[in-house]
């Protein structure tokens, strides 16, 4: 037997994956058009990486959870479109409880990244603040890597972008898994992840 395709690209050869096609009914494309949807593939396989790279050195960089970055960019995004966070406003978009938002932006006020102040609106409510220093430090690092996005996509055709768009939202679909029975018996414990991070 012979070992593992050291070329990553070679993992995404429907003669390797599923040499007998159980999964994938290729009838009607030649060799040509295969070898082509594996470059494909490869290529979403090499950006998935860089994205993981990506959120290991910015969580590395800020010392912070998944969590908490997340909560971050929730308060970067209501700054500049004039909203005003609560509590409520980021466990609804975190989907964790009240308890475990109280304990993150607790730990987040200790480490200097948030700040509390008085809703201007209803004095018995919080509005929560990024503070300048960590509103900053995430836009020229983290910030500006996830922006570059942005530079690809502007190197692209009107029509490109339109091929792309349908391509990325078709494949959604093709892989989406909110409808299938199987997928669901781990939507407690992908809560309770987000939860137990939250509080820790």
């Amino acid at each position: 037997m012979s070992a593992v395709p050291a070329d990553p690209s070679a993992l995404y050869r429907l003669d390797h994956s599923d040499p007998r096609s159980e999964l994938v009914d290729r009838s009607g494309l030649s060799d040509a058009e295969l070898r082509q949807i594996a470059r494909l593939m490869e290529a979403l396989r090499a950006l998935r990486e860089a994205e993981e790279r990506l959120s290991e050195a910015s969580l590395k960089y800020m010392r912070l959870s998944s969590v908490d970055m997340r909560a971050l960019h929730f308060l970067i995004v209501a700054g500049n479109t004039d909203v005003l966070p609560t509590p409520g406003a980021i466990a609804a978009h975190l989907g964790i409880s009240s308890a475990s938002t109280t304990k993150l932006l607790d730990r987040l006020e200790r480490g200097g990244h948030i700040s509390r102040e008085r809703h201007p609106d209803d004095r018995r409510a919080l509005v929560i603040r990024i503070t300048p220093d960590t509103h900053d430090a995430a836009m020229r690092t983290v910030g500006q890597q996830q922006a570059n996005r942005f530079n690809a996509a502007a190197r692209l055709a009107p029509h490109e972008r339109e091929i792309v768009e349908r391509f990325l939202r078709d494949m959604t679909a093709e892989i989406d898994v909110s409808e299938l029975a199987w997928a669901q018996t781990e939507g407690a414990s992908a809560h309770d992840d987000a939860e137990g991070a939250a509080s820790r």
